[in-house]
C-alpha cells in the first residue's frame, strides 16, 4: 500500500501545482486582460470571483455524482476539462467567454483535487495520512506562491493569452501522468449524491467543515489589504512589497510542510487550536503597526506558516470524522474555503471602511478568536455525536 502511495502522490501533488497555476495566474495578469478585452476592472475582477464561485457550488456536487466511477477515470476526466478550460480561456474573444472557461476551469479542478486528497489519504497508512495530505498540498501551497508572479511574468512578456496556452501545454502530461500512474480500478467506498445530502443534513458534520470558513476568514480580512496596509503603515513600494510576499510564500511552504508534522504527532484538533490560537496573536500585532522592518517580515512570515498548517489538519480531522463520505467531505471543505475568502474579504472592507486600516489587525483577531470558540464548539459537538 505505501509502495502505491510513492508512485501517486508525486503524480497527484503535480496535479494541484497546475491547478493551482491556473486557477491563480489570472491575478497577476489581471491588467493585460481587461485592457485586452476592454472592461473595467471591477468586471475583469469577476474573472476570479466567477471561478471560487462556481468552485464552491460545483465541486460537492460533481464529487458526489462521480462517486461510483474509478477514481483513475474521475481524476483523468478532472484534468481533461482543466485543460480544455485552458484553451478555451486562452481563444477567449471576450471576458462572457472567459468567465465561461474560468466555470470549466473550477468544474474539472473541484473534481481533482478533493478526490485527490481522499486517494492519497486512502491508499495512506493512517499515521502517515497527514504527511500524505501535505505532499499532495504542497502543490497548491507551491502554485499559490508562484501562480501570482509567473501569471504576471508571462502575461507582460508574451501575452496572457500565451500564459493560458503555456498552462495548458503543461497540463497534458500532468494528465497523462495521472492516466498511467493511478491504478485502474482503483475505487472507494461509492459515494452518491444522497451522501451529500447526508452530510449536509449532519449539523455536527457541516459545523466542522465550516470551521474553515472561520479560519481562512480571519486570516482573508488582512490578507486581502495587506498592500495597502503595509504601503501606508510602512511606506512599502514595489521592492518591498515583492519580497514581503516572497517571505509570505516561504511561510506557506513552511507551514505545510508543518501541519502535517504536527497532526501526525499531536493530531488534528490540537493543532488546530494552537494555530487558531495563534492567529489571534498575529493578527492582532498588524494593528500595531509601523514596526521595524525586519520585524513586520518575521510577523509575515510567522502569520503565513501557522496559517498555512492549518490546511492538513483540518483534512485530516474532517477524514477521521466521516472517512465514509471522504471525498464529499473534501469537495465541503473546498467549498468552505473559497466562501471564507469572500467573506473575510468582505469583512475586512467593512472594517477598513469604519474604522480604517490600522483597524486591519483587530478586526482580524476577532475573528480568529471566533475560530478558536467554533473549534472548541465544533470538537464538543463532534464527541457528543460519537458517544450518542
Amino acid at each position: 500500500m505505501q509502495d502505491r502511495a510513492r508512485a501517486v502522490i508525486p503524480i497527484l501533488a503535480a496535479a494541484n501545482f497546475i491547478i493551482g497555476i491556473g486557477a491563480f495566474l489570472v491575478i497577476g495578469a489581471m491588467v493585460p486582460i481587461i485592457e485586452d478585452l476592454g472592461v473595467s476592472p471591477a468586471r475583469g475582477g469577476w474573472i476570479m470571483t466567477s471561478y471560487a464561485v462556481s468552485y464552491a457550488v460545483l465541486s460537492p456536487v460533481l464529487v458526489s455524482l462521480t462517486g461510483g466511477i474509478g477514481r483513475r477515470r474521475v481524476l483523468a476526466a478532472g484534468m481533461a476539462v482543466f485543460a480544455v478550460s485552458l484553451a478555451v480561456a486562452a481563444l477567449a474573444p471576450n471576458d462572457i467567454v472567459l468567465n465561461a472557461a474560468r466555470v470549466m476551469a473550477a468544474a474539472g479542478a473541484g473534481i481533482v483535487t478533493p478526490v485527490g486528497a481522499a486517494v492519497a489519504a486512502g491508499i495512506s497508512r493512517p499515521e502517515m495520512q497527514a504527511r500524505a495530505l501535505s505532499a499532495v498540498f504542497l502543490g497548491l501551497t507551491l502554485a499559490q506562491v508562484m501562480g501570482v508572479p509567473l501569471g504576471s511574468f508571462l502575461a507582460y512578456s508574451l501575452g496572457w493569452r500565451a500564459a493560458f496556452w503555456i498552462v495548458c501545454g503543461l497540463s497534458l502530461p500532468v494528465l497523462a501522468g495521472v492516466w498511467l500512474l493511478i491504478p485502474a480500478g482503483l475505487t472507494f467506498r461509492p459515494v452518491k449524491l444522497s451522501d451529500l445530502g447526508r452530510v449536509l443534513a449532519t449539523w455536527r458534520h457541516m459545523f466542522a467543515v465550516l470551521f474553515t470558513f472561520s479560519f481562512v476568514g480571519a486570516t482573508y480580512v488582512i490578507f486581502t489589504f495587506l498592500t495597502p496596509l503595509l504601503t501606508e503603515t510602512m511606506g512599502f513600494g514595489r521592492n518591498q512589497m515583492t519580497l514581503i510576499l516572497l517571505v509570505y510564500g516561504s511561510g506557506a511552504v513552511v507551514g505545510n510542510l508543518m501541519g502535517g508534522w504536527l497532526t501526525d504527532r499531536i493530531g488534528p484538533f490540537r493543532t488546530l487550536l494552537i494555530l487558531s490560537s495563534s492567529h489571534v496573536i498575529w493578527n492582532t500585532s498588524f494593528s500595531t503597526l509601523p514596526m521595524p522592518v525586519a520585524m513586520v517580515f518575521a510577523l509575515v512570515f510567522l502569520w503565513s506558516t501557522f496559517g498555512w498548517s492549518f490546511f492538513v489538519a483540518q483534512q485530516t480531522r474532517l477524514l477521521r470524522l466521516a472517512p465514509e463520505r471522504a471525498p464529499v467531505m473534501m469537495a465541503l471543505n473546498a467549498a468552505a474555503l473559497y466562501a471564507g475568502v469572500a467573506a473575510g474579504s468582505a469583512v475586512g472592507g467593512a472594517v477598513l471602511s469604519a474604522w480604517g486600516l490600522g483597524a486591519l489587525g483587530v478586526g482580524g483577531a476577532v475573528v480568529a478568536f471566533w475560530a478558536v470558540v467554533h473549534l472548541v464548539w465544533s470538537e464538543a459537538m463532534t464527541r457528543d455525536g460519537a458517544v450518542n
